[in-house]
This record gives C-alpha cells, structure tokens and sequence, in this order.
C-alpha cells in the first residue's frame, strides 16, 4: 500500500486548513504514520502568505510552529497528487466539485464526515471569530485527524 496523501481545503488557507494540516502532521508522526500532507484554499487572496496570526497562535499554544506555512491555491493537479482532498465545509466541497477533473485519483469529501456525530457539519470558519472559534475550529480539526491516522494504522 502506497503513502497515505492528503489534502484540507478552506477558502483562503490561512486559518481551519493550516490548522488541519498542523494537526494531521503532529498526529501522524506521533503514531509513526507517513503520510503525505498539505492544505489549499478555493479562492486566491491570500496566496503566499503565512496563516493567520490567530491561527499561528492556536497551534502554538499545541505546541506546534505553522509560521512557515504559505497559503496557496488549489490546483486542479491536486486531484492527482492526492488521494483524498478534504473540505472544511460545504462551500468549498462544492468549489472542489466545480474544478475537479472528470478523471482523478482523488477521494473528494467533507473533513468532518469522519467523525462520528459529526456528518455533514463544517468545521467552524473563525475568520471573523475570537479565540474561542480557533479554538473550537482547533478542536474539530483534531478530532477528525485523529480519525485519519486511526484509519492508516490499521
């Protein structure tokens, strides 16, 4: 079986894909699960910058560094170089479906749909929140990486 490649998807990839992508990243490597992870968003305005402070903070506080991350777009190549793109909400499963090739190797779905309870449900967009939302969208994001290595270590 091939490396495990994966993909969050938001709309300006600075605060929930970072987020999840930081989160999958620690996750993984603390079950020893190579994978392959990365994080996109639909629209194109923040293309080249770091996440959010905000976000920068909340990953901090989890011990984690996602200063270095850049935003970048999606890609429609994406949905060969991954097997599973994941989307933080509604809108941008939609967007992805919009743009995703007739053929691709990717498995498109909603990121909180692996979590029990949770199908169907965005992870909370804290864009225009306080603490708490990163928080919480810190939380969501967690919780379905956890999912997601528990998947590959079986």
């Amino acid at each position: 079986m091939s490396q495990p490649s994966i993909l969050f998807v938001c709309l300006g990839n600075i605060c929930r894909s970072p987020l999840a992508e930081a989160a999958l990243r620690a996750q993984s490597v603390a079950a020893g699960v190579a994978m392959t992870i990365d994080s996109a968003g639909t629209g194109d305005w923040h293309v080249g910058r770091p996440p959010d402070p905000r976000a920068q903070e909340t990953a901090r506080k989890h011990g984690l560094d996602i200063s270095s991350y850049r935003a970048r777009q999606v890609t429609t190549e994406d949905f060969h170089r991954f097997g599973h793109i994941f989307a933080l909400d509604q809108q941008n499963l939609k967007d992805l479906r919009r743009i995703e090739p007739s053929r691709h190797i990717a498995e498109v779905g909603l990121l909180m749909d692996l979590v029990p309870g949770r199908k169907g449900t965005a992870v909370i967009d804290p864009y225009y929140g306080d603490e708490d939302d990163f928080e919480q969208a810190w939380a969501d994001v967690s919780a379905a990486a956890e999912r997601l290595v528990k998947r590959y270590l079986r």
